[in-house]
């Protein structure tokens, strides 16, 4: 198994959390919950157990404290039960309990081994010098050369520009390709882009702002062949015509910078205290020896039902 698969099995399979207990509140010592057999849960101990619960019992207690005190309750009575049975030494209980308590010590120990890495801000510096262009900022602007639809009606008030473009003719979709193209190639030939987004350009709320389409980013919600154009551009240039439902666009890449450290450090940091724990499972994967003596696939289990 290798070590990525392992911290899916430590922190997510299990379902726990690395983050530190939530912080108690001023009455940590006052008690939440009485149980059937005389135990009680302080409300100390209740914020203290939240952070080390499998995802499903922690969204329950987070949500509904109540039913999980219950849920509590239940199981302390269903254990008290088996234990009462002497289920934990019979097979199969007993090797299920102890792999369980296995992997929960196996849990704890990645979570106080991992708690104590340390990210200095140089090596969040580093990586972020090192790999800035997840972090690129694009000014983006745009033509649309729409196909299909109605032509747009001539408004009150329309610039001599828009009133001499007025009424248009409906283009196909081919059409609307073959001038995409040749607008690329006038702008790569050196032509302005903002003069011809006044002049060309079917989106008329962009037009209005000079085909300004915001500041994108890696992540940002916008059509993935979109992004990947824009995303691919250096400083000034400009696109090839891009398919999308109702037209062809071509995206200008205005001005190229970077989001600032101090916008993206947390973010940062995470990934580097993630890359440090995975270096710790791996280590503990290199160093777990198991032998196979029949040098031989292990057969699958036989199945219990049959």
């Amino acid at each position: 198994m290798k070590a990525f698969s392992l911290l899916v099995f430590l922190s997510a399979s299990l379902g726990w959390t690395q983050s530190a207990p939530p912080a108690a509140a001023d009455k940590s010592d006052a008690v939440i919950a009485i149980f059937e057999d005389g135990s009680k849960m302080t409300q100390g101990e209740f914020q203290a157990l939240i952070p080390v619960l499998p995802d499903t019992y922690r969204a329950l207690a987070q949500q509904n404290p109540e039913r999980f005190l219950k849920v509590y309750g239940m199981f302390k009575k269903a254990a008290a039960s088996a234990d009462s049975q002497k289920l934990g030494e019979k097979a199969p209980y007993k090797q299920g309990v102890e792999f369980a308590v296995m992997a929960a010590m196996a849990q704890a120990d990645y979570l106080e081994s991992t708690a104590t890495i340390v990210v200095e801000p140089e090596e969040i510096e580093k990586y972020y010098n090192a790999h800035k262009e997840p972090f690129r900022r694009i000014k983006v602007s745009g033509i649309k050369v729409a196909f299909g639809g109605a032509a747009a009606p001539v408004e009150a008030g329309s610039t001599s520009v828009n009133a001499s473009r007025i009424p248009k003719k409906v283009l196909t979709e081919d059409e609307a390709k073959a001038k995409a193209d040749k607008l690329v190639a006038q702008i790569r030939a050196g032509a302005d882009f903002s003069k011809l987004v006044q002049t060309e350009s079917d989106d008329e709320n962009s037009k209005a702002k000079g085909g300004d389409l915001g500041v994108w980013s890696m992540t940002d919600n916008v059509p993935d062949a979109l992004r990947e154009a824009v995303l691919s551009l250096k400083e000034g240039e400009a696109s090839e015509p891009i398919r999308q439902p109702g037209g062809f666009y071509i995206v200008h890449a205005d001005a190229v910078t970077y989001a600032p450290l101090a916008d993206v450090r947390d973010a940062i940091f995470s990934q580097l205290k993630q890359e440090k724990s995975r270096a710790w499972l791996d280590a503990l994967d290199k160093s777990t020896k198991v032998d196979f003596p029949k040098n031989e696939p292990v057969p699958p289990p036989s199945d219990p039902k049959k």
